[in-house]
Protein backbone atom coordinates (compact mmCIF):
# COMPACT_ATOMS: atom_id res chain seq x y z
CA UNK A 1 0.00 0.00 0.00
CA UNK A 2 1.14 3.51 -0.77
CA UNK A 3 -0.02 5.11 2.46
CA UNK A 4 2.27 7.20 4.65
CA UNK A 5 4.95 4.86 5.93
CA UNK A 6 4.01 3.14 9.17
CA UNK A 7 7.30 4.23 10.72
CA UNK A 8 6.02 7.81 10.84
CA UNK A 9 4.74 7.46 14.40
CA UNK A 10 5.57 9.67 17.33
CA UNK A 11 4.83 13.12 18.63
CA UNK A 12 4.86 16.43 16.81
CA UNK A 13 7.40 18.76 18.34
CA UNK A 14 6.15 22.11 19.59
CA UNK A 15 3.22 23.20 21.71
CA UNK A 16 0.06 21.19 21.92
CA UNK A 17 -2.60 22.63 19.67
CA UNK A 18 -6.16 23.38 20.70
CA UNK A 19 -9.02 21.62 18.92
CA UNK A 20 -10.29 23.46 15.84
CA UNK A 21 -13.63 24.02 17.57
CA UNK A 22 -12.30 25.12 20.99
CA UNK A 23 -13.16 28.82 20.73
CA UNK A 24 -16.71 28.43 22.02
CA UNK A 25 -15.58 26.55 25.15
CA UNK A 26 -14.20 27.99 28.39
CA UNK A 27 -12.49 24.77 29.41
CA UNK A 28 -10.93 21.90 27.54
CA UNK A 29 -12.50 18.45 27.33
CA UNK A 30 -11.63 15.71 29.78
CA UNK A 31 -8.62 13.64 28.74
CA UNK A 32 -10.77 10.50 28.57
CA UNK A 33 -13.23 12.37 26.35
CA UNK A 34 -10.43 13.40 24.00
CA UNK A 35 -9.15 9.84 23.79
CA UNK A 36 -12.67 8.57 23.12
CA UNK A 37 -13.46 10.94 20.27
CA UNK A 38 -10.18 11.20 18.37
CA UNK A 39 -9.86 9.39 15.07
CA UNK A 40 -6.31 10.08 13.94
CA UNK A 41 -5.07 6.51 14.42
CA UNK A 42 -7.69 5.45 11.90
CA UNK A 43 -7.64 8.33 9.43
CA UNK A 44 -3.85 8.91 9.38
CA UNK A 45 -3.64 6.82 6.23
CA UNK A 46 -5.42 9.65 4.40
CA UNK A 47 -2.73 12.22 5.24
CA UNK A 48 -1.52 12.59 1.66
CA UNK A 49 -5.08 12.78 0.36
CA UNK A 50 -5.89 15.47 2.91
CA UNK A 51 -2.86 17.45 1.77
CA UNK A 52 -3.72 17.12 -1.93
CA UNK A 53 -7.27 18.30 -1.30
CA UNK A 54 -5.99 21.20 0.79
CA UNK A 55 -3.56 22.27 -1.92
CA UNK A 56 -6.37 22.46 -4.49
CA UNK A 57 -8.57 24.34 -2.01
CA UNK A 58 -5.83 26.85 -1.17
CA UNK A 59 -5.12 27.47 -4.85
CA UNK A 60 -8.81 28.14 -5.46
CA UNK A 61 -8.99 30.54 -2.50
CA UNK A 62 -6.14 32.53 -4.04
CA UNK A 63 -7.59 32.55 -7.55
CA UNK A 64 -10.95 33.68 -6.18
CA UNK A 65 -9.19 36.44 -4.18
CA UNK A 66 -10.69 35.13 -0.96
CA UNK A 67 -7.12 35.13 0.31
CA UNK A 68 -4.14 36.81 -1.33
CA UNK A 69 -2.12 35.06 -4.02
CA UNK A 70 0.96 35.25 -1.81
CA UNK A 71 -0.86 33.62 1.09
CA UNK A 72 -2.16 30.93 -1.23
CA UNK A 73 1.34 30.25 -2.53
CA UNK A 74 2.76 30.15 0.98
CA UNK A 75 0.09 27.65 2.08
CA UNK A 76 0.71 25.43 -0.94
CA UNK A 77 4.45 25.52 -0.36
CA UNK A 78 3.96 24.63 3.30
CA UNK A 79 1.60 21.74 2.46
CA UNK A 80 4.06 20.32 -0.07
CA UNK A 81 6.82 20.43 2.54
CA UNK A 82 4.59 18.50 4.94
CA UNK A 83 3.90 15.92 2.24
CA UNK A 84 7.59 15.53 1.52
CA UNK A 85 8.51 15.14 5.19
CA UNK A 86 5.73 12.63 5.86
CA UNK A 87 6.85 10.46 2.95
CA UNK A 88 10.52 10.62 3.99
CA UNK A 89 9.72 9.95 7.64
CA UNK A 90 11.19 13.21 8.87
CA UNK A 91 7.76 14.29 10.10
CA UNK A 92 5.89 11.90 12.36
CA UNK A 93 2.17 11.71 13.03
CA UNK A 94 1.12 13.38 16.27
CA UNK A 95 -1.43 11.12 17.91
CA UNK A 96 -2.52 13.85 20.30
CA UNK A 97 -4.20 15.57 17.33
CA UNK A 98 -7.94 15.10 17.04
CA UNK A 99 -7.85 13.90 13.43
CA UNK A 100 -5.70 14.05 10.33
CA UNK A 101 -7.21 17.40 9.28
CA UNK A 102 -6.27 19.00 12.61
CA UNK A 103 -2.78 17.52 12.43
CA UNK A 104 -2.04 18.86 8.94
CA UNK A 105 -3.43 22.30 9.73
CA UNK A 106 -1.49 22.48 13.01
CA UNK A 107 1.80 21.55 11.35
CA UNK A 108 1.13 24.01 8.53
CA UNK A 109 0.49 26.84 11.00
CA UNK A 110 3.63 25.89 12.92
CA UNK A 111 5.62 26.21 9.71
CA UNK A 112 4.16 29.30 8.02
CA UNK A 113 2.36 31.14 10.81
CA UNK A 114 -0.84 33.16 10.30
CA UNK A 115 -1.47 32.24 6.64
CA UNK A 116 -1.88 28.64 7.81
CA UNK A 117 -4.97 29.66 9.72
CA UNK A 118 -6.60 30.73 6.46
CA UNK A 119 -6.50 27.26 4.90
CA UNK A 120 -9.83 26.26 6.41
CA UNK A 121 -11.62 29.28 4.91
CA UNK A 122 -14.84 28.17 3.21
CA UNK A 123 -14.38 24.60 4.32
CA UNK A 124 -15.76 22.30 7.03
CA UNK A 125 -14.36 19.02 8.22
CA UNK A 126 -17.69 17.61 7.04
CA UNK A 127 -16.97 18.21 3.36
CA UNK A 128 -13.23 17.78 3.90
CA UNK A 129 -13.53 14.19 5.11
CA UNK A 130 -15.95 13.38 2.30
CA UNK A 131 -13.26 14.58 -0.10
CA UNK A 132 -10.41 12.75 1.65
CA UNK A 133 -12.29 9.45 1.58
CA UNK A 134 -13.04 9.79 -2.11
CA UNK A 135 -9.44 10.67 -2.91
CA UNK A 136 -8.18 7.75 -0.83
CA UNK A 137 -10.55 5.26 -2.44
CA UNK A 138 -9.79 6.56 -5.92
CA UNK A 139 -6.09 6.06 -5.18
CA UNK A 140 -6.29 2.69 -3.45
CA UNK A 141 -9.11 0.76 -5.15
CA UNK A 142 -6.91 0.25 -8.25
CA UNK A 143 -4.44 -1.57 -5.98
CA UNK A 144 -7.14 -4.11 -5.10
CA UNK A 145 -8.18 -4.33 -8.74
CA UNK A 146 -4.61 -5.09 -9.81
CA UNK A 147 -4.36 -7.81 -7.15
CA UNK A 148 -7.53 -9.34 -8.60
CA UNK A 149 -6.01 -9.24 -12.07
CA UNK A 150 -2.86 -10.94 -10.80
CA UNK A 151 -4.95 -13.77 -9.40
CA UNK A 152 -7.03 -14.06 -12.59
CA UNK A 153 -3.82 -14.26 -14.63
CA UNK A 154 -2.36 -16.87 -12.26
CA UNK A 155 -5.48 -19.04 -12.54
CA UNK A 156 -5.54 -18.63 -16.32
CA UNK A 157 -1.91 -19.68 -16.61
CA UNK A 158 -2.49 -22.81 -14.52
CA UNK A 159 -5.61 -23.53 -16.61
CA UNK A 160 -3.66 -23.20 -19.87
CA UNK A 161 -1.45 -26.09 -18.75
CA UNK A 162 -4.41 -28.25 -17.73
CA UNK A 163 -6.96 -27.94 -20.53
CA UNK A 164 -7.14 -31.74 -20.76
CA UNK A 165 -6.56 -32.55 -17.09
CA UNK A 166 -9.74 -34.38 -16.09
CA UNK A 167 -11.64 -33.41 -12.95
CA UNK A 168 -15.19 -34.39 -12.20
CA UNK A 169 -17.75 -31.68 -11.69
CA UNK A 170 -20.09 -31.82 -8.71
CA UNK A 171 -23.58 -30.70 -7.89
CA UNK A 172 -24.87 -31.25 -4.36
CA UNK A 173 -21.33 -32.56 -3.73
CA UNK A 174 -22.23 -35.62 -5.81
CA UNK A 175 -20.59 -36.62 -9.09
CA UNK A 176 -22.34 -34.70 -11.85
CA UNK A 177 -20.43 -34.58 -15.16
CA UNK A 178 -16.81 -34.97 -16.24
CA UNK A 179 -14.88 -31.72 -16.52
CA UNK A 180 -11.32 -30.42 -16.30
CA UNK A 181 -9.12 -28.63 -13.82
CA UNK A 182 -8.90 -25.80 -16.34
CA UNK A 183 -12.66 -25.37 -16.45
CA UNK A 184 -12.84 -25.30 -12.66
CA UNK A 185 -10.09 -22.72 -12.23
CA UNK A 186 -11.65 -20.58 -14.96
CA UNK A 187 -14.89 -20.64 -12.98
CA UNK A 188 -12.96 -19.10 -10.09
CA UNK A 189 -11.51 -16.51 -12.47
CA UNK A 190 -14.97 -15.64 -13.76
CA UNK A 191 -16.08 -14.75 -10.24
CA UNK A 192 -13.08 -12.46 -9.93
CA UNK A 193 -13.85 -10.67 -13.19
CA UNK A 194 -17.20 -9.65 -11.73
CA UNK A 195 -15.44 -8.46 -8.56
CA UNK A 196 -13.11 -6.26 -10.63
CA UNK A 197 -16.03 -4.87 -12.61
CA UNK A 198 -18.07 -4.09 -9.49
CA UNK A 199 -15.19 -2.06 -8.07
CA UNK A 200 -14.78 -0.27 -11.38
CA UNK A 201 -18.46 0.59 -11.42
CA UNK A 202 -18.34 1.82 -7.82
CA UNK A 203 -15.50 4.18 -8.72
CA UNK A 204 -17.92 6.05 -10.99
CA UNK A 205 -19.93 7.14 -7.96
CA UNK A 206 -17.03 8.93 -6.29
CA UNK A 207 -16.13 10.94 -9.36
CA UNK A 208 -17.69 14.17 -8.10
CA UNK A 209 -16.02 16.53 -5.67
CA UNK A 210 -17.85 17.26 -2.38
CA UNK A 211 -15.60 20.16 -1.36
CA UNK A 212 -17.43 23.45 -1.04
CA UNK A 213 -20.50 21.88 0.54
CA UNK A 214 -19.33 23.24 3.87
CA UNK A 215 -20.83 21.93 7.07
CA UNK A 216 -24.14 21.31 5.28
CA UNK A 217 -25.34 24.47 3.48
CA UNK A 218 -22.45 25.56 1.31
CA UNK A 219 -20.81 28.97 1.86
CA UNK A 220 -21.44 32.69 1.45
CA UNK A 221 -17.90 33.02 0.08
CA UNK A 222 -17.38 32.97 -3.71
CA UNK A 223 -15.96 29.46 -3.80
CA UNK A 224 -15.31 27.92 -7.19
CA UNK A 225 -16.20 24.29 -6.59
CA UNK A 226 -15.74 23.33 -10.23
CA UNK A 227 -12.19 24.67 -10.22
CA UNK A 228 -11.26 22.52 -7.20
CA UNK A 229 -12.89 19.50 -8.83
CA UNK A 230 -10.89 20.06 -12.00
CA UNK A 231 -7.62 20.45 -10.11
CA UNK A 232 -8.26 17.15 -8.31
CA UNK A 233 -9.28 15.28 -11.46
CA UNK A 234 -12.98 14.90 -10.67
CA UNK A 235 -15.62 14.91 -13.39
CA UNK A 236 -17.71 17.51 -11.60
CA UNK A 237 -19.17 18.46 -8.22
CA UNK A 238 -21.89 16.97 -6.04
CA UNK A 239 -25.28 18.56 -6.57
CA UNK A 240 -26.73 18.92 -3.06
CA UNK A 241 -24.65 20.09 -0.10
CA UNK A 242 -26.98 18.59 2.50
CA UNK A 243 -26.76 15.15 0.91
CA UNK A 244 -23.03 15.49 0.26
CA UNK A 245 -21.90 15.75 3.87
CA UNK A 246 -24.24 13.01 5.09
CA UNK A 247 -23.63 10.56 2.23
CA UNK A 248 -21.70 7.40 3.03
CA UNK A 249 -23.17 5.31 0.25
CA UNK A 250 -19.75 4.94 -1.31
CA UNK A 251 -18.27 3.47 1.89
CA UNK A 252 -21.11 0.94 2.02
CA UNK A 253 -20.89 0.18 -1.68
CA UNK A 254 -17.16 -0.51 -1.69
CA UNK A 255 -17.45 -2.59 1.48
CA UNK A 256 -20.26 -4.54 -0.17
CA UNK A 257 -17.94 -5.12 -3.14
CA UNK A 258 -15.27 -6.34 -0.72
CA UNK A 259 -17.78 -8.66 0.96
CA UNK A 260 -18.69 -10.29 -2.35
CA UNK A 261 -15.02 -10.61 -3.30
CA UNK A 262 -14.31 -12.14 0.09
CA UNK A 263 -17.19 -14.60 -0.32
CA UNK A 264 -15.61 -15.79 -3.58
CA UNK A 265 -12.22 -16.22 -1.95
CA UNK A 266 -13.89 -18.15 0.85
CA UNK A 267 -15.60 -20.51 -1.60
CA UNK A 268 -12.30 -21.11 -3.39
CA UNK A 269 -10.57 -21.77 -0.08
CA UNK A 270 -13.29 -24.21 0.93
CA UNK A 271 -12.49 -26.24 -2.19
CA UNK A 272 -8.74 -25.99 -1.57
CA UNK A 273 -9.27 -27.31 1.97
CA UNK A 274 -11.51 -30.10 0.69
CA UNK A 275 -9.20 -31.02 -2.17
CA UNK A 276 -6.15 -31.17 0.09
CA UNK A 277 -7.70 -33.85 2.32
CA UNK A 278 -6.42 -37.43 2.15
CA UNK A 279 -9.82 -38.49 0.85
CA UNK A 280 -9.64 -36.17 -2.18
CA UNK A 281 -5.88 -35.58 -2.57
CA UNK A 282 -6.46 -33.39 -5.63
CA UNK A 283 -3.98 -30.74 -4.53
CA UNK A 284 -0.87 -30.53 -2.38
CA UNK A 285 -0.12 -27.13 -0.96
CA UNK A 286 3.43 -25.91 -0.71
CA UNK A 287 5.07 -26.27 2.69
CA UNK A 288 5.55 -22.50 2.53
CA UNK A 289 1.78 -22.15 2.67
CA UNK A 290 0.97 -24.91 5.15
CA UNK A 291 1.51 -25.44 8.87
CA UNK A 292 1.93 -28.41 11.20
CA UNK A 293 0.44 -29.54 14.47
CA UNK A 294 1.84 -29.01 17.96
CA UNK A 295 0.83 -32.55 18.96
CA UNK A 296 0.44 -34.60 15.74
CA UNK A 297 3.83 -34.80 13.96
CA UNK A 298 2.40 -36.00 10.65
CA UNK A 299 0.05 -33.08 10.04
CA UNK A 300 0.26 -30.68 7.11
CA UNK A 301 -2.61 -28.28 7.51
CA UNK A 302 -4.12 -25.85 4.93
CA UNK A 303 -4.20 -23.14 7.59
CA UNK A 304 -3.87 -20.19 5.21
CA UNK A 305 -6.88 -21.26 3.17
CA UNK A 306 -8.77 -21.73 6.43
CA UNK A 307 -7.73 -18.30 7.70
CA UNK A 308 -8.90 -16.60 4.51
CA UNK A 309 -12.19 -18.48 4.82
CA UNK A 310 -12.41 -17.58 8.50
CA UNK A 311 -11.85 -13.88 7.93
CA UNK A 312 -14.92 -13.66 5.75
CA UNK A 313 -16.93 -12.93 8.88
CA UNK A 314 -14.80 -9.83 9.51
CA UNK A 315 -15.65 -8.34 6.13
CA UNK A 316 -19.34 -9.23 6.43
CA UNK A 317 -19.28 -7.64 9.87
CA UNK A 318 -17.71 -4.47 8.47
CA UNK A 319 -20.57 -4.19 5.97
CA UNK A 320 -23.23 -4.70 8.63
CA UNK A 321 -21.42 -2.16 10.81
CA UNK A 322 -21.72 0.49 8.10
CA UNK A 323 -25.31 -0.33 7.21
CA UNK A 324 -26.30 -0.14 10.86
CA UNK A 325 -24.38 3.12 11.35
CA UNK A 326 -26.42 5.01 8.75
CA UNK A 327 -29.75 3.41 9.58
CA UNK A 328 -32.10 6.11 10.81
CA UNK A 329 -29.55 8.96 10.78
CA UNK A 330 -31.24 12.34 10.24
CA UNK A 331 -29.74 14.81 7.77
CA UNK A 332 -27.15 16.12 7.68
CA UNK A 333 -23.88 15.29 9.40
CA UNK A 334 -23.90 13.32 12.65
CA UNK A 335 -20.82 12.24 14.58
CA UNK A 336 -21.83 8.63 14.01
CA UNK A 337 -20.35 9.09 10.55
CA UNK A 338 -16.87 9.33 12.03
CA UNK A 339 -17.18 5.57 12.54
CA UNK A 340 -17.29 4.91 8.78
CA UNK A 341 -13.55 4.66 8.23
CA UNK A 342 -12.57 1.80 10.51
CA UNK A 343 -14.88 -0.83 8.95
CA UNK A 344 -14.14 0.45 5.44
CA UNK A 345 -10.39 0.30 5.96
CA UNK A 346 -10.59 -3.03 7.79
CA UNK A 347 -12.52 -4.61 4.91
CA UNK A 348 -10.02 -3.15 2.42
CA UNK A 349 -6.99 -4.39 4.35
CA UNK A 350 -8.47 -7.85 4.92
CA UNK A 351 -9.38 -8.42 1.29
CA UNK A 352 -6.07 -7.04 0.01
CA UNK A 353 -4.08 -9.37 2.27
CA UNK A 354 -6.28 -12.35 1.42
CA UNK A 355 -5.86 -11.80 -2.31
CA UNK A 356 -2.07 -11.75 -2.02
CA UNK A 357 -1.95 -14.87 0.16
CA UNK A 358 -4.40 -16.84 -1.99
CA UNK A 359 -2.48 -15.99 -5.16
CA UNK A 360 0.82 -17.12 -3.65
CA UNK A 361 -0.78 -20.26 -2.20
CA UNK A 362 -2.47 -21.41 -5.41
CA UNK A 363 0.47 -20.54 -7.68
CA UNK A 364 2.81 -22.75 -5.62
CA UNK A 365 0.38 -25.68 -5.29
CA UNK A 366 0.93 -29.07 -6.93
CA UNK A 367 -2.04 -30.66 -8.67
CA UNK A 368 -2.50 -34.43 -8.46
CA UNK A 369 -3.71 -34.91 -12.02
CA UNK A 370 -3.90 -38.69 -11.81
CA UNK A 371 -6.11 -38.53 -8.72
CA UNK A 372 -8.29 -35.87 -10.32
CA UNK A 373 -8.73 -37.98 -13.43
CA UNK A 374 -9.72 -40.99 -11.34
CA UNK A 375 -12.56 -38.91 -9.89
CA UNK A 376 -14.22 -39.10 -13.29
CA UNK A 377 -14.35 -42.88 -13.10
CA UNK A 378 -17.51 -44.36 -11.69
CA UNK A 379 -20.46 -42.44 -10.35
CA UNK A 380 -22.21 -42.56 -13.75
CA UNK A 381 -21.18 -38.96 -14.51
CA UNK A 382 -21.57 -39.70 -18.24
CA UNK A 383 -25.29 -40.48 -18.02
CA UNK A 384 -26.25 -37.16 -19.59
CA UNK A 385 -23.90 -37.90 -22.49
CA UNK A 386 -25.81 -41.13 -23.13
CA UNK A 387 -29.09 -39.20 -23.12
CA UNK A 388 -27.74 -36.60 -25.58
CA UNK A 389 -26.40 -39.44 -27.78
CA UNK A 390 -29.99 -40.68 -28.06
CA UNK A 391 -31.27 -37.15 -28.73
CA UNK A 392 -28.92 -36.94 -31.70
CA UNK A 393 -30.55 -40.18 -32.92
CA UNK A 394 -33.97 -38.52 -32.83
CA UNK A 395 -35.30 -39.50 -29.40
CA UNK A 396 -37.05 -36.74 -27.38
CA UNK A 397 -34.84 -35.66 -24.50
CA UNK A 398 -37.35 -36.58 -21.78
CA UNK A 399 -37.57 -40.10 -23.23
CA UNK A 400 -33.79 -40.26 -23.65
CA UNK A 401 -33.38 -39.19 -20.01
CA UNK A 402 -35.52 -42.18 -18.97
CA UNK A 403 -33.51 -44.57 -21.14
CA UNK A 404 -30.25 -43.37 -19.65
CA UNK A 405 -31.65 -43.67 -16.12
CA UNK A 406 -32.72 -47.24 -16.94
CA UNK A 407 -29.18 -48.05 -18.11
CA UNK A 408 -27.77 -46.62 -14.86
CA UNK A 409 -30.20 -48.74 -12.84
CA UNK A 410 -29.24 -51.82 -14.85
CA UNK A 411 -25.54 -51.21 -14.18
CA UNK A 412 -26.14 -50.72 -10.44
CA UNK A 413 -28.17 -53.93 -10.24
CA UNK A 414 -25.35 -55.76 -12.02
CA UNK A 415 -22.78 -54.43 -9.55
CA UNK A 416 -21.11 -52.24 -12.16
CA UNK A 417 -19.71 -48.78 -11.40
CA UNK A 418 -19.84 -47.49 -15.00
CA UNK A 419 -22.61 -47.64 -17.61
CA UNK A 420 -20.02 -48.23 -20.33
CA UNK A 421 -19.37 -51.62 -18.69
CA UNK A 422 -22.77 -52.75 -19.97
CA UNK A 423 -22.55 -54.89 -23.08
CA UNK A 424 -24.32 -53.79 -26.28
CA UNK A 425 -27.07 -56.38 -25.78
CA UNK A 426 -27.85 -54.87 -22.38
CA UNK A 427 -27.83 -51.36 -23.84
CA UNK A 428 -30.29 -52.45 -26.52
CA UNK A 429 -32.68 -53.63 -23.82
CA UNK A 430 -32.82 -49.98 -22.82
CA UNK A 431 -33.20 -48.69 -26.42
CA UNK A 432 -32.76 -50.27 -29.85
CA UNK A 433 -31.25 -46.96 -31.04
CA UNK A 434 -28.03 -47.67 -29.12
CA UNK A 435 -25.23 -48.99 -31.34
CA UNK A 436 -21.51 -49.82 -30.97
CA UNK A 437 -20.63 -46.15 -31.41
CA UNK A 438 -22.04 -45.44 -27.94
CA UNK A 439 -18.77 -46.53 -26.34
CA UNK A 440 -16.89 -43.81 -28.20
CA UNK A 441 -18.85 -41.02 -26.50
CA UNK A 442 -18.91 -42.39 -22.95
CA UNK A 443 -15.24 -42.04 -21.97
CA UNK A 444 -14.51 -39.04 -19.70
CA UNK A 445 -12.21 -37.58 -22.38
CA UNK A 446 -14.99 -37.73 -24.97
CA UNK A 447 -17.54 -36.34 -22.55
CA UNK A 448 -15.30 -33.29 -22.06
CA UNK A 449 -14.13 -32.76 -25.64
CA UNK A 450 -17.64 -33.11 -27.09
CA UNK A 451 -18.80 -30.17 -25.00
CA UNK A 452 -17.81 -27.33 -27.33
CA UNK A 453 -20.46 -24.76 -26.47
CA UNK A 454 -19.27 -21.33 -25.29
CA UNK A 455 -17.97 -21.64 -21.74
CA UNK A 456 -17.90 -25.45 -21.78
CA UNK A 457 -14.92 -27.59 -20.66
CA UNK A 458 -13.57 -28.81 -24.02
CA UNK A 459 -10.00 -27.77 -24.66
CA UNK A 460 -11.27 -25.67 -27.56
CA UNK A 461 -13.74 -23.79 -25.36
CA UNK A 462 -11.35 -23.34 -22.46
CA UNK A 463 -8.73 -21.94 -24.84
CA UNK A 464 -11.22 -19.26 -25.83
CA UNK A 465 -11.95 -18.51 -22.15
CA UNK A 466 -8.26 -18.26 -21.28
CA UNK A 467 -7.56 -15.94 -24.20
CA UNK A 468 -10.43 -13.67 -23.17
CA UNK A 469 -9.32 -13.58 -19.52
CA UNK A 470 -5.72 -12.73 -20.37
CA UNK A 471 -6.92 -9.98 -22.71
CA UNK A 472 -9.14 -8.66 -19.93
CA UNK A 473 -6.16 -8.58 -17.56
CA UNK A 474 -4.01 -6.75 -20.07
CA UNK A 475 -6.52 -4.02 -20.87
CA UNK A 476 -7.73 -3.61 -17.27
CA UNK A 477 -4.38 -3.20 -15.49
CA UNK A 478 -4.29 0.10 -13.60
CA UNK A 479 -1.13 2.19 -13.79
Amino acid sequence: MSDVNEKNHGTLTGDNHAALWSGRFTEGPDAAAVEFETSIRVDERMALDDIHGSIAHAQMLGEQKIISKSESSEIVKGLKSIEKDLISGELKIDYSAEDIHSFVEAVLTDRIGEPGKKLHTGRSRNDQIALDERLYLRRMIPCIQNEILTLIKTLSEIASKNKKSLLTGYTHMQHAQPGTLAQHLLAWASMLVRDWERLEDSLKRIEKSPLGSGALQGSTLPLDRELVAKKLGFSGVTENSLDTVSDRDYCIEFTSDFALLQSHLSRMCEEVVLWSTTEFSFVELSEKWSTGSSIMPQKKNPDFAELIRGRTGKVYGDLINLLTMVKGLPLAYDRDLQEDKEPLFDAFDTVEANLKVFTAMVSSAKWNLEKMASSCEGGFANATDLAEYLVRKGLPFRTAHGVSAKAVRMAIDAGLSKIEDLCLEEFKKCSPLIEDDVYEILSPESCVENRKTIGAPSSESTSVQIKALLAFCKKSLKK
